[in-house]
């Protein structure tokens, strides 16, 4: 392992992940990327997200036994004697959840989180980490680094072009001077002349409980030590620029963050174990001519209602293209029928597979047969769809979505919209199947959007590169870290 003066010269970062699959998964491929810089890394959370964990460590460690162990350590949260129902640690339960409405159960759920304040304190006391990078949904850890004068970075799992256009709406409110909620208006002070409707903002509500809770995490962000965003350089320019001079102090791309799983065990393992078999799913992709095959799945949070399944799958149908659906339906055979058009899999038999449930998702994107992904532009997704030289559909339905919509079709053209006009607050707008239809064989044909996306997934490939934009920005924030340890090693002498 090197010598002494080797040893002293190790970062120990505590990685502290928001307790949903969303920001765990990217966590962890933080920690591997800090593994290969030779920085140790301790993942902090909870007993039933641990064990989401545990396998993909554990096989990271066995097949990289030349780099300093990724570990966790256990925090507790007793939900009971927070308010949450037994076994609400991750943000599945709250959506899968009939206790409470999910409105006030995910609120409950944000500010319960303050729970683990005295926990990581005395961690941090004990362990002397060299930083803390912890998820945007926990403002008050920036005060808690700062008792121990340890670094915060903050992550919030999304990337430069949300955040900038977020900080405009804010700054601007250009939404106060439209006559209606559904008429377009440009965001003022974005690069870029990007156009939105007021439906599809989530700034305005700046007074509510949340409203205020997002104000705090802002205020947290400022004064911690800068921010890590998975992204890279070049997906983005002209927002990496605008946020480094308007919004944050400081900030690095370290992604995508999803390349740094090469191996097919790391692809197949991250988040849940998949509800079909990884070798049956691609053995199914294999029979598939290159580029021919629509992968469609809406993250973890969204689950449409029957009516609106069956329009997609009519749609997808009558597309004509060969397609994977994951549908976050754990429905029995006996009410499969009510989501699904009369017959439809019996039709579509050889055409298209359902996976009911979690899907191996980077395996499928990755795969030559798969040639077009209709998405929710959940960031991960969105990305990982990037990286992957995919053209989108973009059916944003809430959260930063619809941001991250708009730099899919109008700043990077590589994808189309489905048409969604607002947010989908329990029920969205109803999409036709005849607009499901449309817009999967507008991205399966278009040309131009595949190459500028196939471009795109080399300049992704190039960053994480020894010697990229997100490679070289990560050995900027570790020599900087490196650099505030020496000087406060100097202060504790004098």
């Amino acid at each position: 392992m090197g010598n002494s003066a080797d040893e002293v010269s190790k970062l120990h970062f505590f990685l502290f992940p928001f307790m949903a699959h969303g920001h765990m998964i990217p966590t962890l491929d933080m920690a591997k990327v800090f593994a290969t810089k030779g920085a140790k890394s301790t993942i902090l959370t909870t007993p039933l997200n641990s064990i989401l964990l545990e396998k993909p460590i554990k096989s990271f460690n066995h097949e990289n036994p030349q780099l300093e162990n990724i570990t966790i350590k256990i925090l507790n949260f007793p939900c009971a004697e927070l308010g949450l129902p037994q076994g609400c640690e991750n943000t599945d339960f709250i959506f899968s959840s009939h206790e409470l409405s999910t409105g006030d159960l995910s609120q409950k759920f944000f500010l319960a989180l303050t729970y683990f304040k005295e926990q990581l304190e005395h961690l941090i006391e004990t362990m002397k980490p060299d930083c803390l990078v912890a998820n945007m949904f926990v403002p008050w850890a920036t005060k808690v680094a700062e008792k121990f004068n340890v670094p915060r970075l903050v992550f919030h799992g999304t990337g430069y072009f949300s955040l900038c256009a977020s900080h405009c709406m804010r700054l601007h409110k250009p939404y106060k001077q439209v006559a209606s909620s559904s008429e377009p208006f440009v965001i003022t002070g974005l690069p870029g002349d990007v156009v939105i409707t007021d439906e599809q903002v989530i700034e305005k509500d700046e007074e509510s409980v949340m409203g205020k809770f997002m104000k705090s995490v802002r205020e947290s962000e400022r004064d911690s030590f800068g921010v890590l965003v998975n992204s890279f350089y070049e997906l983005e320019p002209a927002y990496s620029d605008f946020f480094k001079s308007f919004v944050a102090k400081r900030a690095w791309s370290i992604g995508p963050l999803s390349l740094t799983n090469r191996r097919f065990e790391e692809k197949a393992e991250r988040g849940k174990k998949a509800s079909i078999d990884e070798h049956e799913c691609l053995k199914w992709l294999d029979s598939k001519t290159c580029d021919s095959v629509i992968y469609l799945s809406f993250g973890t949070m969204t689950s449409f209602n029957n009516e609106q399944l069956i329009e997609i799958a009519a749609g997808l149908e009558m597309s004509g293209h060969d397609f994977v659906w994951v549908v976050n339906k754990t429905a029995s055979q006996e009410d499969k029928e009510e989501w699904l058009p009369e017959g439809f899999e019996e039709r579509t038999k050889g055409k298209g597979l359902i996976i009911r449930g979690w899907a191996p998702q980077v395996l499928i994107l990755d795969h030559q047969a798969t040639g077009g992904f209709l998405t929710h532009c959940g960031w991960n997704s969105l990305l990982e769809g990037v990286a992957s030289g995919l053209p989108m559909v973009t059916w944003p339905v809430g959260a930063e979505q619809f941001y991250n919509e708009k730099l899919v079709t109008q700043v990077l053209k590589t994808g189309v919209s489905v048409g969604v006009k607002k947010m989908m607050r329990v029920v969205g707008d109803f999409i036709s199947r005849d607009k499901v239809e449309r817009v999967v064989r507008e991205v399966m044909v278009g040309e131009e959007m595949r190459k500028r996306a196939k471009e795109l997934a080399e300049m992704a490939k190039v960053a994480v590169k020894e010697g990229g934009s997100s490679d070289l920005e990560l050995d900027r924030l570790m020599d900087e870290l490196k650099l505030v340890r020496l000087q406060r090693e100097e202060e504790n002498k004098s």
